[in-house]
């Protein structure tokens, strides 16, 4: 279904001479109309001529007179459309028959890797996989329903140091009945206890170096017990997966790509991109960009010196950049992606950028897009990074638990007699979506505190408002004991009417934008709006007690409304219950 944002925008557009691209916007200030465009501020800029006199002549020439009323001049030059009912309501008997709530797929659909959560391996999963997780489901929901070709990549740390540390902690140190009971705890157990041995004795740091050497040579035992605590790491990381409702496409750690890292560094080196600096091969800039924009150069009180890329440590050892472009390479072989998009905390913006910027050179004919999609920190209400009380970092597992559990007992104070059953279903749904949307409301390159009283209020932009605007439209088909009727006309009497019908039709609008740069704040903004719309219309617009066609177009818009909700909510990976 085209949006009425896209249908003025080319209408406006054919009124305009030249080359000039028309956008069209809702309008700030809804009193002076639903949509705007200040194209007639920028040719009259250019043109040295007067703005209101260029929207005039804009007018002049516009057809709209099926979508909207005649169209007014505002302000220093601003042309303002206000939409009419009889096209609103036509559009809302459309969106009632759309399974898709208006959404219509790209017009040219694009394979994207969305690469997000990335646990690492013999470690649980923490508060710290909660934005990487969520943001990356998010993006990768909204792709997917757009109509492009998602692959989503796990990538997780299976390599690395630390295997040496737990390997010989395991053969020393292990507790199998604990392992049994609660494998990544006794793996954290075992990593932090040797962790602590190596700083203080050489001889144990000695034997951890040993024993990495064994598992990076191949040594039979030390990989079956490498491959063991892959098997069960990916376990309980599939058991938080399961319960948030993320999937993904692939699962491959960082030692799938070991094979490829030499190839990788020699290639850099022999186009020239790496070279040799103290035993180790590095990427200096290469003076392409101003220094402020160059990710290969650090200032300091003397001036600009460098900042390069390791690709391979002075003891041939590889690294994260190594690993990233030898996994680029594996992708635009394995998938040819237009597009991939990488879901990390701020703190990785360096090491990003580097690795754009060298695969720019290693790769200078691709037209691949990558994406750094960063976060901000959650942070506890001190304001610091969000801990338990005792310091420690908080288990995702455990977080999921007391969402469920502080959403039931809200549940249990506002409906005692709910069931058992249904009361802890309906509470998973509510705790879970509290978590999700709190976690993607706020704008993903800002901190935010995390506050279970306010993720869990039934007041305010949360989950549990929308998901309860959802079960307040529901509740009002089982009141009137029928289903949506098929009206054959609608009649958008009042101003609440018309501004929930404009709304609902928004999310076609909106939806896209998200994409633009990766931020499902839009969406969920947009459906607290649609909510308070929603409200403000039950409030003013008796459903139940009106009578004929009017009950029947009151109806079917509390079914659109419920269904764009539904649909929104599930983009951002949250649940609505039939009742609370």
């Amino acid at each position: 279904m085209e949006t009425i944002q896209s249908l003025l925008q080319a209408r406006v557009q054919a009124a305009v001479p030249g080359d000039w691209v028309v956008q069209v916007q809702p309008a700030a200030d809804r009193r002076f109309g639903d949509y705007q465009t200040n194209i007639a501020m920028l040719m009259a800029r250019q043109q040295k001529a007067n703005p209101r006199q260029v929207a005039q002549s804009i007018l002049e020439r516009i057809a709209v007179e099926d979508l909207c009323f005649p169209p007014e001049v505002a302000g220093a030059g601003f042309l303002n459309f206000k939409v009419r009912p009889e096209f609103l309501a036509a559009r809302m008997l459309d969106l009632s028959k759309d399974p898709r709530c208006g959404i219509g797929a790209v017009a040219r659909p694009k394979k994207m890797v969305v690469d997000f959560s990335s646990p690492n391996v013999a470690k649980p999963m923490h508060v710290g996989h909660i934005r990487s997780t969520i943001l990356g489901d998010a993006i990768a929901r909204v792709a997917e329903f757009l109509g492009h070709a998602v692959v989503r990549d796990n990538h997780i740390g299976d390599w690395g140091t630390q295997f040496g540390m737990l390997l010989l902690g395991w053969k020393r140190e292990l507790d199998p009945e604990a392992l049994q009971r609660d494998p990544l705890s006794e793996m954290e157990r075992l990593y932090k206890l040797v962790s602590a041995r190596c700083k203080e004795d050489p001889a144990t740091l000695e034997a951890a170096r040993e024993e990495l050497v064994r598992l990076q040579g191949g040594d039979p035992e030390n990989l079956g017990f490498w491959k063991e605590m892959i098997r069960l790491s990916q376990g309980q990381f599939d058991a938080v997966y399961g319960r948030l409702g993320v999937r993904f496409d692939v699962t491959l750690g960082e030692s799938f790509y070991n094979a490829r890292l030499k190839g990788v560094v020699q290639d850099l080196c022999d186009r020239g991109i790496a070279r040799e600096s103290e035993g180790a091969f590095c990427v200096f800039s290469d003076e392409s960009v101003p220094p402020e924009e160059d990710p290969f150069l650090i200032r300091d009180r003397e001036g600009w010196r460098p900042n390069p890329a390791l690709v391979q440590k002075s003891d041939g050892a590889a690294n994260y950049t190594t690993t990233d472009l030898a996994t680029l390479e594996y992708r635009m072989e394995e998938w040819n992606p237009e597009e991939i998009v990488y879901v990390t905390d701020g703190r990785q913006q360096l090491h990003f950028r580097q690795l754009f910027a060298v695969f720019r050179r290693w790769k200078p004919g691709s037209t691949l897009r990558l994406a750094h999609v960063w976060f901000g920190t959650i942070l506890g209400p001190d304001g610091k990074p969000f801990k338990t009380r005792s310091g420690e970092t908080v288990r995702l597992s455990e977080l999921l638990d007391e969402a469920e559990e502080r959403a039931g007992r809200v549940l249990a104070e506002k409906n005692p007699d709910l069931p058992e059953a249904e009361r802890l279903e309906i509470a998973r749904l509510i705790g879970l979506g509290a978590v999700k949307y709190a976690d993607l409301l706020p704008n993903r390159q800002s901190d935010y505190v995390f506050s279970w009283d306010k993720m869990l209020s039934f007041q305010g932009n949360t989950a549990p408002y929308l998901q309860n605007a959802y079960v307040r439209i529901r509740s009002i088909f089982r009141k009137a004991g029928c289903g949506v009727p098929q009206c054959a006309a609608l009649d958008l009497g009042t101003e609440p009417e018309r501004d929930l019908a404009l709304k609902l039709l928004q999310f076609g609008e909106v939806l896209p934008q998200v994409l633009d740069d990766y931020r499902p704040n839009l969406l969920a903004n947009y459906l607290f709006e649609l909510a308070n719309a929603f409200h403000t219309f039950y409030e003013a617009c008796p459903v139940l007690k009106s009578e004929g066609a009017l009950r029947e177009g009151r109806l079917l818009l509390c079914d659109n409304a419920a269904r764009v909700l539904q649909c929104g909510l599930g983009l951002l990976g949250i649940g609505v219950p039939e009742r609370m």
